[in-house]
């Protein structure tokens, strides 16, 4: 079976949703829904959160990160992360083990270190989101975070799944945005509950329509991947000058620039990448 075949057999059965999660997803899908309760209280969240200990550690890692510690004392336990953070935020971090969990059972070589790089993709993704969201557009900081750590989940998914089609990969970017990367991801998030505006967002993003400055959520998910140090290696063709490109992308801010606000914002997203890592 060729790429574009073995695609196209990954989209039918996901727009009949009939997709193949790893069990860990599952139960962390769960503990997200009881997380999205608006009665959840934030003893009960902790605790919920304890559950699962690579979103502990994210919580208190994002709490400590220079995005949320404003006052520079670090905190220790996961009350008083998951109080700091939010339960916006907390929600974006269930999200990002997800996306993480569906990769976990990749045992290959080179998946797996397309799976890492696609990782370090979307949380740079997340954290340049979050700044330009703040500091430009003026959109939700923690809606754009969330968008973009599962703008890519459909790439998650189909490396979860390349163990079963021999080749999947190998036709390269084209073939993975004409027949995998919309019809796949689409029914990915929606399958995970994405919401109608970060799906819009990502639509946007395929799409590749965006006005600079950016002015809506998905402006601010385009530029930040366009900004993005590193590729998503799906997307990635011989020769590609993104990063040179992305260094001419410059606007004028309020009294400030563009390139000012990312000189003046790098420790926040290396923070909040490296957290989110």
């Amino acid at each position: 079976m060729d790429t574009t075949d073995a695609l196209k057999s990954i989209a039918a059965q996901v727009a009949r949703g009939d997709l193949s999660f790893p069990t860990n997803v599952a139960a962390t899908l769960k503990l997200q829904h009881a997380l999205n309760d608006p009665d959840c209280h934030i003893d009960d969240a902790a605790r919920l959160v304890q559950t699962e200990p690579l979103l502990a550690a994210r919580t208190v890692a994002i709490a400590n990160a220079a995005a949320y510690n404003r006052s520079g004392q670090d905190v220790t336990n996961v009350r008083a992360a998951v109080q700091r953070v939010g339960f916006r935020t907390l929600g974006a971090l269930a999200a990002a083990v997800i996306v993480r969990q569906l990769a976990s059972g990749i045992t290959d070589a080179g998946l797996r270190a397309k799976a890492d790089q696609l990782w370090q993709h979307s949380a740079q993704v997340a954290a340049l989101s979050q700044v330009i969201a703040k500091r430009v557009s003026n959109v939700d900081p923690e809606t754009a975070m969330f968008a973009g750590i599962v703008h890519e989940v459909g790439g998650f998914y189909v490396l979860s799944r390349a163990a079963e089609f021999p080749g999947l990969l190998e036709g390269g970017a084209d073939d993975w945005i004409e027949h995998g990367e919309v019809e796949i991801g689409r029914g990915v998030l929606l399958k995970l509950g994405v919401p109608a505006p970060v799906m819009g967002a990502i639509e946007a993003l395929w799409n590749g329509m965006r006005a600079l400055p950016p002015e809506t959520l998905g402006d601010t998910l385009l530029l930040a991947n366009d900004l993005c140090p590193v590729p998503s290696p799906l997307l990635e063709r011989p020769g590609m000058a993104g990063l040179r490109s992305a260094a001419t992308i410059d606007f004028t801010v309020g009294e400030g620039t563009l390139a000012r606000i990312l000189e003046e914002s790098a420790e926040e997203v290396r923070g909040l990448s490296a957290a989110l890592s």
